[in-house]
């Protein structure tokens, strides 16, 4: 009878296991709707907006708490399928949906980031584009764009150049929820390559142009993401398997590929104060569904293993001489000054993503005296955790939230009175020539 039990108990849980093949809306969003319905206690499923055709953008949430922010718990997002012809992303998000919820209190390690992270997966941005696919091919598709016929990875405002195109409403919807989310490390994900591309796409001089390439003031953080996620794929870190892209064991500054404008990654970071690299994880944008597990093989610890480096560097709380929270607080790095200025939260967290050193914190508040304090990020700091750092301002007077400014950046080019890309510096002949074919399909 136990061995009647469980064999039954291995057949069911075998027919209920996400299949690999490619799954269209319905059949999608039952899967999340199923998930949310059977783990309510570390999922939730919501929609962030409506595509061009009216489909839902779906996000699944899973944590502990998966319904609200918890104080001191980062905000970590996956968004895939942003041209629908890049399918690859789309499906290793589901399957990463399922392992995470049926790990939970079987794997330490999943368990452990379920409890210390709040996930947020949103399989596909472009589902308008997924679906008017009719005959996926390896290079292009009529489906890459939606259904406006607009490249969503190129819809956002860009901080070098004017970007007029009109935006769409799957773009929209994914600035507003940027921004009422505290997200902290992102990664979006596409096809067509093999490689993990950092920020920034696009740039001035004085990112780096006339070197071809456009860097951060984070960029040894970024080169460490991006390092992170393709030292766990045999194939990525290669660093030329598709031909497409020369990298450097699997990782690439995105301008030095190619200039980008109006790109998801740069607004990230520069506006909503998340990093994201970009991961092109398949030579052909829509393989057949039979090579889908093998993709899942070689992505899977990468994809687990990015999402913990949410945990690196100096997270806390800035409060005032009454030990209330004080949102719109400039914190930052003495010598890592944004180009639009990361802030405290509504409940005056901050979250600083760092490697292992010393730094000296400056946190400003308008019409005030900063104040500079120095946190040590020890190399082996304890797992699933930023180091802590809470801030006291001491003020001679009561501080009035409410009169911080806005830490609202504009949405017009932060750099525009330095000449862009196109006049500074163009890419030399060899990446021209290597990247000719690829550049209007990322």
């Amino acid at each position: 009878m136990d061995f009647v039990r469980l064999w039954l108990g291995l057949l069911l849980r075998s027919v209920a296991a996400l299949d690999f093949g490619y799954h269209h809306q319905e059949e999608m969003e039952a899967f999340l709707k199923n998930i949310a319905q059977d783990y309510s206690s570390i999922t939730h499923l919501h929609s962030i907006g409506k595509s061009v055709e009216g489909r839902n953008l779906w996000v699944l949430v899973v944590g502990r708490s998966p319904k609200e922010h918890r104080i001191g718990i980062p905000e970590f997002k996956y968004v895939a399928n942003m041209h629908g012809d890049e399918t690859v992303g789309r499906e290793l998000l589901l399957h990463l949906i399922e392992h995470l919820v049926t790990s939970d209190g079987k794997d330490l390690e999943i368990t452990n980031l379920i409890n210390s992270t709040r996930i947020h997966i949103m399989p596909s941005m472009n589902p308008d584009g997924f679906e008017a696919v009719r005959k996926p091919d390896c290079s292009y598709n009529e489906g890459r764009e939606n259904a406006n016929h607009y490249d969503l990875n190129r819809n956002f405002p860009d901080a070098f150049e004017v970007n007029n195109v009109s935006r769409q409403p799957e773009t929209a919807s994914v600035m507003e929820w940027l921004h009422r989310e505290t997200f902290v490390l992102s990664a979006n994900l596409h096809g067509g390559a093999l490689v993990a591309s950092y920020p920034l796409d696009n740039g001035v001089p004085a990112t780096g142009t006339l070197h071809y390439r456009s860097l951060t003031i984070d960029d040894d953080v970024f080169q460490y993401l991006a390092h992170t996620y393709a030292s766990q794929n045999v194939n990525m870190k290669k660093g030329n398997e598709c031909k497409t892209v020369n990298s450097h064991n699997g990782i690439i500054n995105g301008y030095s590929w190619y200039p980008l404008k109006g790109g998801m990654q740069d607004y990230n970071y520069i506006w909503a104060q998340c990093f994201e690299i970009t991961l092109e994880l398949s030579c052909c944008k829509y393989p057949h569904e039979e090579e889908l597990p093998t993709y899942w093989n070689e992505n899977k610890a990468s994809l687990i293993e990015y999402i913990k480096q949410v945990h690196l560097g100096v997270k806390g709380q800035v409060f005032n001489q009454n030990g209330n929270p004080l949102p719109n607080v400039i914190v930052e790095v003495q010598d890592r000054k944004h180009i639009c200025p990361y802030r405290t939260n509504k409940f005056g967290e901050y979250y600083l993503l760092l490697l292992p050193g010393s730094y000296e914190i400056n946190v400003t508040v308008p019409g005030y005296h900063p104040y500079f304090t120095n946190v040590t990020i020890q190399k082996k700091s304890q797992k699933f955790s930023a180091f802590k750092k809470d801030i006291l301002l001491r003020f001679r007077g009561q501080l009035d939230s409410t009169t911080v400014l806005n830490p609202s950046c504009p949405t017009i080019p932060l750099y525009g009175d330095s000449p862009n890309h196109s006049i500074a510096t163009k890419p030399s002949l060899f990446l021209f020539l290597v990247t000719l074919f690829y550049i209007f399909f990322k």
